[in-house]
């Protein structure tokens, strides 16, 4: 089914199958990107072919360039960027004269800027068809620890595990010095057993009065 009538250009191409009602079949040709794109072309292209491009033919041509994306075959944009990027160098190019022809102020700032853009516009279509043609290759970089003296590098490990660590490295350190015998009685060690005092030497008597005159 096809609607409106056929004899106009027009037309709108709506496949219907047996199982489909022609509201679903309406729906699903809405959703077409070929059909919603040429539907814009037209709209935009009346004033450089006129107004008897034929919709069904800008659905097909669509659908073909669609085709040749999928397959991989990228030609076709390519060619498209170089155009835009020529059309957009011819733009700069005249509004830059036309700025340059300007007596005010303003006129020139406007014409100017309106040149950049495009100027702009037309580096970054370059740069899209470069990188197009050469695909841009992604780069691993491994880490590296460099440094002059000792160093100590914890990839990946949390405040959690390092106290855990240094908790263990506690606990080995008294191990070690109970097996040493510095833990034990008598070693040295104070511990909380009172003793009464003695006196170091109780064999040498007292010292006499001194006369100081």
């Amino acid at each position: 089914m096809t609607k409106p009538t056929p004899s106009s250009p027009k037309v709108i191409p709506v496949t219907q199958t047996p199982t489909q009602t022609e509201a679903q079949a309406i729906a699903v040709a809405a959703l077409k990107p070929s059909l919603n794109s040429s539907l814009v072309i037209d709209a935009y292209q009346r004033n450089i072919m006129g107004t008897d491009v034929e919709v069904k033919e800008l659905i097909e041509g669509l659908s073909d360039s669609m085709k040749q994306v999928k397959d991989g075959d990228l030609s076709g944009l390519e060619s498209m960027l170089v155009g835009q990027a020529m059309a957009l160098q011819t733009m700069f190019t005249s509004l830059a004269r036309r700025a340059a022809g300007q007596e005010q102020l303003s006129h020139y700032q406007a014409f100017m800027a309106m040149a950049l853009k495009a100027q702009a516009q037309s580096r970054a279509t370059i740069q899209a068809v470069v990188d197009l043609k050469f695909p841009r290759q992604a780069t691993f970089v491994k880490q590296a620890n460099i440094a002059h003296g000792p160093q100590q590098v914890n990839n990946g490990i949390s405040g959690e595990t390092n106290a855990r660590a240094r908790a263990g490295e506690t606990r080995t350190t008294k191990n070690k010095l109970l097996e040493d015998g510095y833990g034990e009685l008598g070693s040295g060690v104070v511990t909380g057993e009172k003793k009464e005092a003695q006196r170091s030497d109780s064999s040498m008597a007292a010292m006499g009065k001194i006369n100081r005159a």
